[in-house]
This record gives structure tokens, sequence and C-alpha cells, in this order.
């Protein structure tokens, strides 16, 4: 027999959330005021922006009335009941599709407009609310600096999803409320990737100093931003950015609107950070730093951004790429790009669409490396491309030498999960799954529109007509894959028509929809979002 599913503990947790997240509305209000959303590169405000403010009050009324209502139909349940693994996914997989959609209110309720004349839709601001909680940074936003079409409370409330969504929604809520063993549960169903969490037993203690930390760089680069020259407003909202590892910014060509290598240096170190194993750092704040520089996954991350860097510098000097023309801007783009992508940030300071098809090829397969198991990196964990290859290479001995048994070990310690294998090949296999479907969807239903495809007829008149549409068809291919793998594996920035410099406002609702799917697989524990469309899991009995 099954086990039940708690439904009455199931909405009291997830009443929680939407009080969690119509509360920390509040945060964005005052931004709606000039005096506070003062832009670096930008004039100021001329007015209050009353109508942004009053979506956002609007937004928060909506949150907590679901909220109370959730609880008052959870009434029933009895504080200190045991909450199993299956509730524990129910409530992550839920708590991910409620924040999707609250967080989408304040965009449609404040008349956010994604180009001139375009208020955005209920699917679209689904997009950029699960975009900045996902901290994939993908946006339909066509435009960042006009507060016409994108007050400042909505741009700081677009940031402020990175600073909820970085470390999870789930993490920051069990810091904030502990909930015991509950809290456990819910931080493994939510938190992707191998976790290093013996040295830190209890949950809420993990939590709570992940949160510290989380929160602390967050002030430090903050503080490091307005002494290089940003506005408060800019600051905070680029720390958000780069500690989740998200990537929004306030301006269209993203942090590249600064122009500052000594701005882009302070980030890159942050990136690295953020893209670190967070227990790692806790060890090291600790004064147990020999545990950070002998981690495998720590030497592997560090070992694939050189290298990669290395191979994006030479290539790109020898074809005389926009911004190799000399070593040290190649070493400042090469770097800075190889960084971004690998820690799933997504920050853009050059078009490496433009680059030679080494650069572009690189950072491709980058995209499905990912930063490291526990951080606020998303992507696939370097930890698991680790685990892979030991495997890997453990099979091929066993078929050349049977009857050789070794076990499994990572920074020379014995793997004790017998399963950890399995799941590593049954995660490997799923992500491929997921892209190739998601892939052939796109490529089939997506209108050709969207590349600005010509009519048929009309290409049909002439040679070059015909040359010009199979060029652009050619490009439909490369370009949906690097949209599934961009939003799969939480990068933001692809190729093509979704590259650095360009964004997704031209793909359809459908295919919007299908995108805001794949950044919440992409961010939470895979199957805490495959088994909300399993039957059976729903049965009471």
């Amino acid at each position: 027999m099954a086990s039940v599913l708690n439904y009455p503990l199931l909405l009291r947790f997830l009443g929680t959330i939407c009080l969690l997240i119509g509360g920390s509305m509040a945060f964005s209000v005052p931004f709606a005021f000039p005096a506070l959303a003062e832009r670096t590169h930008l004039p100021p405000a001329d007015a209050v922006e009353t109508d942004a403010m009053y979506g956002l009050l609007a937004s928060m009324i909506v949150c907590f009335s679901v909220g109370l209502f959730f609880r008052f139909l959870g009434r029933s349940h009895r504080p200190g009941g045991q909450l199993f693994r299956k509730e524990a996914m129910a409530i992550v997989g839920l708590s991910w599709v409620s924040a999707t959609v609250l967080g989408a209110l304040p965009y449609y309720f404040s008349g956010t407009q994604t180009a001139t004349g375009a208020p955005i839709t209920f699917i679209e601001a689904m997009f950029e609310s699960q975009s900045g909680f996902s901290t994939t940074g993908a946006t339909v936003l066509t435009d960042l600096e006009s507060p016409d079409l994108v007050p400042h409370c909505i741009l700081f409330w677009r940031s402020w999803t990175h600073f909820l969504g970085g470390l999870g929604i789930v993490v920051l809520f069990v810091a904030i409320l502990g909930q015991g063993s509950a809290g456990k549960a819910m931080m493994r169903a939510e938190m992707p990737g191998p976790t290093k969490d013996g040295s830190m037993p209890r949950m809420q203690h993990t939590a709570l100093a992940f949160a510290a930390i989380y929160v602390g760089l967050n002030v430090v680069l903050t503080i490091i931003y307005r002494f290089e020259g940003m506005s408060m407003f800019d600051a905070l909202c680029h720390a958000f950015g780069t500690m989740a590892t998200g990537g929004f910014s306030t301006y269209n060509r993203s942090l590249g609107g600064f122009d500052s290598p000594l701005i882009e240096t302070t980030t890159i170190v942050f990136m690295v950070l953020a893209g670190t194993n967070f227990t790692l750092l806790y060890l090291t704040l600790i004064g147990r730093w020999p545990r950070l520089v002998n981690d495998v996954e720590f030497k592997v991350y560090g070992g694939i951004i050189a290298v990669v860097t290395l191979g994006v510098v030479f290539f790109g000097m020898r074809a005389g790429d926009d911004g190799f023309e000399t070593f040290g801007s190649a070493i400042r783009n090469g770097l800075f790009q190889v960084v971004t992508i690998i820690t799933t940030t997504g920050y853009g300071t050059a078009d490496f669409d433009t680059w030679n098809n080494f650069g572009r090829g690189i950072l491709l397969l980058l995209m499905f490396v990912g930063g490291c198991a526990g951080s606020t990196g998303g992507g696939m964990k370097v930890i698991r491309h680790v685990l892979f290859y030991k495997i890997l290479r453990l099979e091929m001995e066993r078929a050349h030498r049977p009857r050789v048994i070794r076990p499994l070990r990572v920074s020379g310690q014995p793997v004790d999960d017998p399963q950890l294998a399995h799941n590593i090949l049954l995660y490997f296999c799923l992500i491929l799954a997921i892209f190739v479907f998601s892939w052939l969807s796109l490529v089939t239903f997506e209108p050709n529109s969207t590349w600005g495809v010509i009519d048929s007829d009309v290409a049909n008149t002439s040679e070059v007509g015909k040359e010009l549409l199979k060029g652009t068809l050619d490009d439909k291919l490369l370009d949906s894959a690097s949209a599934v793998a961009a939003t799969l594996n939480n990068i933001g920035p692809g190729l093509g028509v979704v590259g650095p410099t360009r964004n997704y406002a031209g793909f359809s609702q459908g295919a919007k929809l299908l995108f805001v799917w794949l950044m919440m697989l992409g961010r939470v524990e895979i199957f805490s979002v495959l088994l909300l469309f399993v039957p059976s899991f729903w049965r009471r009995v």
C-alpha cells in the first residue's frame, strides 16, 4: 500500500510560503519613490511610480489571501507531526509553482510592458518570475532603462527574486522557521546535487549558516560596488544578481553597461565564490580551509575555469574576435564569459555570439557543467561530472577485469551510498531526454516567424531568397538547442536569437511556458517537479 499524502500539512506549509512571498514584496515598495531609485548612468526619476506601487500592494493582498486560505484549509494538521519525503517533495514542487504564479503578479498588476505598446501577458510575467526565482536571468523585457516600460520598484522586485531564489525558497524558510526533521527533508528535496552536509548535522544550523554566508556576501559586495561607483539601487540589484548567480541587470547592456574592468574583476571573484559549495565556505570561515583546497569538486571547478579560459583566449586571439585585440583584453573578456557561464550567472560584457566557432561551442558545452553542489549556481553540477567519470572508469575496468572490485571513491574516501552510481546515471539520462524532447518540440512547433523567416513563396522566387531561408532555418536548429540548454541549466543568454544582446521576447506563448518548466527543472531537485505530473503521487491510498 502506498503512503498517504498528508494534505493538511501540505496546505499549511504552502500557506506559510505564500505569506512569506507576499511579505517579501514589501521590500520593493520604497523603490517606487525617486529618492531611493537613483541610477548610476541614467537621470533620476521625476515622479512617484504610483501605479507600480499599487500593483505591488495588490500583489501582496493576493499573496496574503491565498496564504491564509491555505492555512485555513490545513487547520486540521496537528503541529509536531512527522513530515515524510513524499510530503517534502510535494511541498518543494508546489512551493516553486506558487512562487512562480505569485511572483508574476507585480509585473502583471503594475502595467509593465515588454516593449512600447506591448503590455506584459501573464505567461510572460510567469516567465520573468520563474527566471528570477530560479536565478536563470533570461528575460522578455526589451528595455530595462525606461521607467515607463519597467518601473524602478518592479526592477528591484525582479532582482529581489534572485536574492530569494539564490539559496532556495525552502532553504530560507527552514533558516527562518526551523521545522526540525521536516526542514531536513525539505532541504534535501530542494537542493539539487549531492551535498556535503556531514559537518553540520542539524538542518536548521546548516540553513542558518548558509543564509548568513549568503547575506553577508551580498552585503560585502553591495558595499564594494558602491565604492566602485554604482548607485545604491544598482549596487543592490547587481549584488543580488551576482551572489545568486542569476544575472538580472538594471541596464540593457547588462554589466557591460558600466564598462569598468574593476567592477568586472570584482564580479568574477564573487561569481566564483557563489559557484563554490557553501559548506566549504563555512568550513573555511571557521578555520578548516584545507577542506576547500583538497576538495576534488573545487579543484575540478577551478581547473575547468582555467583550461577553458586559456582555450577561449587562444582561439579568440587567433581568429581576431572583437575584444581579443590584446592579451589583456582577451583575458578580461574570455575569463569573464567563462566564469559567468559555468556559474550560470549569465551576465554579459561582450557579445560571445560573434566569437569564433570554438568559443561559441565551448561556452555552449559549459552550460551543461554548472557550479558546485551546495552553491547558488545552477546546471548539472561539477560533482556529478566527476562521479560520472569515476563510474565510467570503474565500468571500463570491470569490462576486461570482471573479478576486480573497487569502491567508488571521492577525495580518497569510499562512497557509502550504494545507489549513488545508479542515481547519477539516471540523472544524466533524464537531462538528456528532457533536453532532446524540449529541443524537438521547440523546433517543430515554434513558428519560423520567431527567426524572421521570409515567406516561402517569396523565398522561392530567387536563389538569394532560397539561401536566406535555408540559412535562417539552419540557425533555428542551433538557436533552439541553445535556448533549451540556457533555460534548463539556468544560464539565461544563449546563442542566436537568445544571444547576450537579445532576449526571449520573440518566442510564442507556448514556448515561454516550456521555458518556465525547464527553468524550474534546472533549479529544483528534478523529481520534486516531475512527480507533480504523476497521478499516483496524489492518491490518498
